[in-house]
């Protein structure tokens, strides 16, 4: 079967008015991520659907992983009316505020796609160097918070849960400069787009720091092709655990795995390691030890545990010193309040 962006939108389309006739507490629903932007949504001859569900209350769940064919899934978030209660708050919002600014309009039962996007929109505030510097000083704090909690870990005491919480400190700290010159990076492009936000940000240096940070520059594409059968089995043990992250569902192991496939085989095929030891990560902690020992030898070998793991978390202290530094430039280049006189 041909599968098309044309063809997945026309699917997005029939889910949401078909959720909408089944259910009249959804008041909208919007299409989001890759099938709306400028870039070609296939990696690897996989994509998803990002749907968002507007309901009038609050829904009985925030994300559901449907499967359309092993390539192509539908990734619906539910969100309620009063999470787009104020506009000042959405311009303010790093995550929210981008995916309402120009997502595509599937489905409403009122005028309210209007009213949210004319405020958030309103004035062109939203893109502001003010709300800009706000919205990523919110993802730095988040970046800084996932710091302080892992800068008295004592070495040995190293495991799943701190890598998980480096990673996410990574994850806010890259979006931080990401959206000096947009939204928030995804999952599985997150190390190939990062370069050009960098660039946007005048910081070149920050991608090769972004790499060693999370071990880029003590492997190779031959390494990471040979983890690949040990992250597969524990995608595929981790995927039948009700407690898992949602994100590693059996119906998304293609999304991954060719999307990494293709990434390995491509010019930057260390840009593969992202969602390779992020959704590692995310199987390991509903696993057991013996499960777990190709991702703790994976992790030894980048430095993200044991006695290495300090030298890792010191030079994320420096990197978000660094980025702080970059948004303080653009404050007082602006005319703003910097964060030393916030």
């Amino acid at each position: 079967m041909r599968v098309t962006r044309e063809s997945l939108i026309r699917i997005a389309k029939e889910t949401a008015q078909e959720r909408a006739f089944n259910d009249r507490d959804v008041i909208a629903a919007y299409l989001t991520g890759s099938l709306v932007s400028d870039v070609d949504p296939m990696l690897g001859g996989t994509a998803d659907i990002d749907l968002v569900l507007v309901h009038n209350t609050k829904p009985a769940v925030k994300r559901e992983i449907v499967k359309l064919t092993p390539d192509f899934h539908l990734d619906i978030a539910h969100r309620a009316r009063s999470d787009f209660r104020s506009p000042r708050e959405l311009r303010a919002d790093p995550m929210l505020g981008y995916e309402m600014y120009d997502p595509m309009l599937l489905y409403q039962s009122e005028k309210f796609f209007e009213f949210v996007q004319a405020g958030l929109r309103a004035g062109f505030e939203f893109q502001a160097p003010s709300l800009m510097l706000s919205r990523c000083r919110k993802l730095l704090a988040e970046a800084r918070k996932g710091w302080m909690d892992l800068s008295d870990i004592e070495p040995e005491k190293t495991g799943p849960m701190q890598v998980r919480q480096f990673l996410r400190a990574i994850n806010y700290a890259a979006d931080t400069v990401a959206e000096l010159s947009g939204g928030p990076l995804t999952e599985r492009r997150f190390l190939l787009d990062f370069p050009a936000r960098a660039q946007a940000a005048e910081r070149p240096n920050f991608t090769a720091t972004l790499f060693n940070l999370i071990g880029a520059s003590q492997v190779d594409a031959n390494t990471l092709t040979g983890w690949m059968p040990q992250w597969k089995a524990s995608f595929l043990a981790a995927a039948e655990n009700a407690k898992v992250d949602q994100r590693i569902h059996a119906a998304r192991l293609n999304y991954y795995e060719k999307a990494m496939e293709a990434l390995l085989a491509g010019d930057t095929p260390l840009t593969a390691l992202w969602p390779l030891i992020h959704t590692w990560t995310l199987t390991v902690a509903v696993l057991n030890e013996s499960q777990s020992q190709s991702w703790n030898e994976a992790c030894q070998k980048l430095s993200l545990l044991g006695a290495s793991f300090e030298g890792r978390v010191s030079g994320l202290d420096s990197y978000l010193d660094e980025i702080e530094v970059r948004l303080d430039e653009i404050a007082a280049e602006n005319g703003l309040e910097t964060s030393t006189s916030l």
